[in-house]
């Protein structure tokens, strides 16, 4: 995404969905939501034929979308620009993919949980679908014939060796599927190019292809710890409605306690709620995950611009202080490699993390106390206190703090920081952020 165009037209919220409490889950799903919460650090890879034409994701094909158009369109003409998009997947072809790398790289850098793209708005299918010819494994594409063409089997194989959760996105929406864009037809926008009210029987082929398609993955790919539906107009409006009670049942089948996030849907099949390139002012009711990018795109664009690993630290911080998880963006280039800029972040990341993990995983947030800019997580009884490297040397009071306590240590030295009259001078950290334990007394 260019710089001139800082806001996305792709991002969707439903604020009410974010501030409603839950409806009655299974109680494996319960279970399941504390086990995310402690989880804490992901992972999300958009991948797929944006990747080899370098733009931001597959927006750019929906007319309505002109935002995504205005700065470096794939195409000018857009019938021209569909018709050379869709034919990327004879260029497509990631020689030097390395799933293995992917996931070590992730376990080093921390993340717990991992998230990939099975298919993007545009249809293309990353994984060896029965229900699609459009697809990477398809004898059009041009990676067809390599030993890792079934590109989700391979991503979730080597992320489960590392001991990593397996997630999966999945479009609800399929610009190249004839029962949502119908052939010959030239749609308005994102939406299906037809009223399913009118096409009853068109729009029920689409349902049962969406159930097909979700199944298959949960089924053949699985373990699948999160199922994570995007395309939010999809069972949001415009008579575009999903057989989600049918759907989830099936999934719950396959394994009881996948996360179903129905994203901006709200109700009982949206099981946590997704604030996209945002950290909520207000911490939603259910439990939450914020959305956030290395670079400015989802998918690799070339010379993207990536934040600073202060800024990647100051929203990680903040966000787990409010009690949220944080999943971090990153594109893969067309030809199989994480970009280099991502890496280095991730390993920076992975370095801090080794310090103050403790005050990390496993742990609840203190969001009462975010607004005095105070950023503190919770372990049963005991308390991590965040602080910048520009605040070391500063005093803060027991007084201030929800535990009053003499105990405190550095995570980074493990040693004794002294309380002298309930104040707390803040010793000096090599990193961004140091950690403090408070400890109850007992």
């Amino acid at each position: 995404m260019n710089e001139k165009n800082e806001k996305r037209q792709d991002i969707v919220e439903n604020k009410k969905a974010q501030q409603e409490s839950y409806q009655d889950l299974p109680q494996a799903i319960r279970d399941k939501l504390e086990w995310f919460q402690n989880q804490k650090l992901g992972i999300i890879f958009h991948w797929g034929l944006y990747a080899q034409a370098g733009i931001v994701e597959s927006w750019q094909l929906s007319k309505e979308d002109d935002w995504a158009r205005k700065h470096g369109a794939f195409r000018k003409d857009l019938k021209e620009l569909r018709h050379d998009y869709w034919a990327l997947n004879h260029e497509f072809n990631p020689i030097n993919f390395d799933p293995e790398s992917w996931a070590k790289a992730a376990k080093y850098a921390g993340f717990k949980y991992m998230i990939f793209t099975t298919k993007h708005h545009d249809g293309f299918n990353m994984y060896d679908t029965k229900y699609s010819d459009y697809k990477i494994t398809g004898k059009d594409s041009a990676f067809h014939n390599n030993p890792s063409a079934d590109i989700l089997k391979y991503v979730n194989e080597a992320f489960r060796k590392e001991g990593i959760a397996i997630g999966a996105y999945y479009s609800k929406a399929d610009w190249h599927c004839p029962f949502y864009w119908e052939p010959g037809s030239d749609p308005r926008g994102r939406y299906a190019s037809y009223d399913p009210v009118q096409k009853p029987e068109l729009w029920q082929k689409f349902q049962k292809f969406v159930e097909n398609q979700l199944v298959e993955i949960c089924q053949n790919y699985g373990p699948i710890d999160i199922l994570w539906l995007d395309a939010g107009w999809v069972n949001g409006g415009h008579h575009e409605f999903l057989p989600m009670e049918q759907i989830a049942r099936k999934i719950w089948q396959i394994k009881a306690d996948t996360l179903i996030v129905d994203r901006t849907i709200g109700g009982k099949y949206e099981n946590y709620v997704t604030p996209e390139q945002q950290i909520p002012t207000i911490p939603p009711q259910k439990v939450w995950e914020s959305n956030l990018t290395l670079a400015k795109n989802w998918g690799y664009v070339p010379n993207d611009q990536y934040k600073s690993f202060r800024e990647i630290l100051d929203n990680i911080v903040k966000i787990i202080s409010l009690g949220g998880n944080v999943i971090l963006g990153v594109g893969p280039k067309p030809d199989g490699t994480l970009p280099q800029q991502a890496l280095k972040l991730m390993k920076k990341l992975g370095d801090w993390l080794k310090v103050f993990g403790e005050a990390v995983y496993n742990t609840r947030g203190c969001p009462e106390y975010v607004n005095k800019n105070i950023f503190m997580t919770k372990k049963n009884s005991d308390y991590y206190l965040f602080y910048n490297s520009d605040e070391a040397g500063h005093k803060i009071s027991v007084n201030d703090l929800p535990v009053k306590s003499n105990t405190v240590l550095s995570l980074e030295t493990g040693k004794s920081v002294l309380v002298n009259n309930s104040i707390i001078n803040l010793p000096k950290t090599a990193f961004p952020y140091g950690v403090i334990e408070i400890k109850c007394d007992k």
